[in-house]
């Protein structure tokens, strides 16, 4: 199920058949549209992917809160059972890591790399991310049109992340485009996916290696000089790896997405993005309502129950797997009025983009600084920025795991908007 999930989906605890399927193209075309369908349908779903693995899929904002603060829902594989869904098939050295991990040993890890991402660390970072922005901005001023996911939403968060693990310039690339290949691999060829993946473990092997030799000041020196000087709690090799895995795909993963989809948000909303234009102090608790709105990730890691579990009003055995939607619990009418619309005069009350409980996600307040960032400098750039083709011809990844745009084209001068 990592791409699609068209799937026979019934109500809790009813045999196969006796609902309407969950439409794979449908959740692709429209998300939003089929998860208010199946919201409406009941808040639990037995549905079966195109891999025929099995899952259980959680849409309603309440049960998605609770499930994901619930310590019976483990994130760690070996307590899967066998032939259900159980996410990305990875190489054990980058397979533990924390999205993969309970409590003790996520307690452990996310104690030692918590302090990356400090709200005085993050504060640090916020002028060079605003250089790293300038600097992509200035590369396509001149341009008049511009693929902004390829031009700015993707080289920004890769840039910064790097930076801040310590990975040379020359590899970012690559690690651009393994880290596709894991977003959405391609059912019709595997092989790719499991390239990339053996890929970043042969880098990161060796340039952990080089940190040894040259440590430098970044985190990934950090790390390993935790590794191999830290007490009993230090990390294994594995741990380590891992780590750095995760910290690289995921930095790069949700902001890319978080930006590429809150841009397109505001060109289909210009009176929000000439009233964010007007008064940039607006943006940061905009960029809660974009997260809001149209999260980067549809659906959080997968969990599996450690004991027969109530969610819902469904019983989900033992060690079967739980999807738990976010993108359906952002748009919950008892939780959010009125939540197909963009509001960013909405008062927070919780959107689940992030995550919720002890696996909130570590990198939440980078990835708030560098979206805010990016659209201040991009609003205040290009003011008669606008789509240079028509809306329906946008393309999406294709997968109901990570939602984000292929490409972004623009047109970022009023008089080069020809074309369309």
């Amino acid at each position: 199920m990592q791409n699609t999930a068209e799937s026979g989906s019934t109500p809790p605890n009813t045999p196969a058949g006796d609902a309407p399927a969950a439409d794979a193209a449908a959740l692709l075309a429209d998300p939003y549209a089929e998860y208010d369908r199946l919201r409406k349908a009941g808040p639990v779903h037995r549905i079966t992917g195109t891999d025929g693995r099995p899952a259980w899929l959680v849409t309603r904002y309440e049960d998605v809160r609770q499930a994901l603060a619930d310590p019976r829902l483990s994130l760690d594989k070996k307590n899967g059972v066998v032939g259900n869904y159980s996410g990305l098939r990875l190489p054990p050295a980058l397979d533990a890591n924390l999205g993969n991990m309970d409590p003790p040993d996520h307690t452990r890890v996310r104690r030692l790399v918590a302090k990356a991402f400090t709200p005085r660390r993050i504060e640090q970072l916020r002028e060079p991310v605003r250089q790293v922005a300038d600097g992509l901005l200035d590369a396509i001023a001149d341009e008049g049109r511009a693929d902004l996911i390829a031009s700015f939403a993707a080289p920004l968060p890769i840039t910064v992340i790097c930076d801040l693990l310590g990975i040379p310039a020359s590899n970012r690339p690559d690690f651009r485009a393994w880290t596709d290949a894991l977003i959405a691999p391609d059912p019709a060829r595997p092989e790719l996916a499991r390239a990339a993946a053996g890929n970043m473990l042969r880098f990161y092997t060796e340039l952990i290696a080089a940190k040894r030799t040259e440590p430098g000041d970044d985190l990934l020196s950090d790390l390993v000089r935790l590794r191999d000087e830290g007490g009993d709690d230090r990390l294994s090799e594995d741990e380590l790896t891992s780590l750095a895995f995760i910290i690289h795909f995921g930095g790069y993963e949700n902001v890319v997405h978080l930006i590429g989809n809150a841009v397109l948000a505001l060109l289909d909303h210009p009176d929000v993005l000439e009233e964010l234009r007007s008064n940039p102090a607006k943006l940061p608790a905009a960029v809660e309502e974009f997260a809001r709105y149209d999260a980067p990730a549809s659906l959080a890691v997968r969990r599996f129950p450690l004991e027969d579990v109530e969610i819902g009003g469904a019983t989900v055995p033992a060690g079967e797997t739980v999807l738990l939607s976010l993108a359906s619990a952002n748009r919950d009418p008892e939780q959010f009025p009125d939540p197909d619309r963009l509001d960013p005069h909405r008062v927070p009350s919780g959107h689940l983009s992030l995550g919720h409980g002890i696996h909130y996600c570590l990198g939440a307040p980078l990835a708030r600084m560098e979206t805010e960032i990016a659209l201040s400098a991009l609003l205040g750039r290009f003011p008669d920025l606008c789509l240079a083709v028509p809306r329906d011809e946008l393309r999406w990844r294709p997968s109901i795991r990570a939602h984000g745009l292929i490409s972004l084209p623009v047109f970022c001068h009023p008089e080069k908007r020809t074309g369309i």
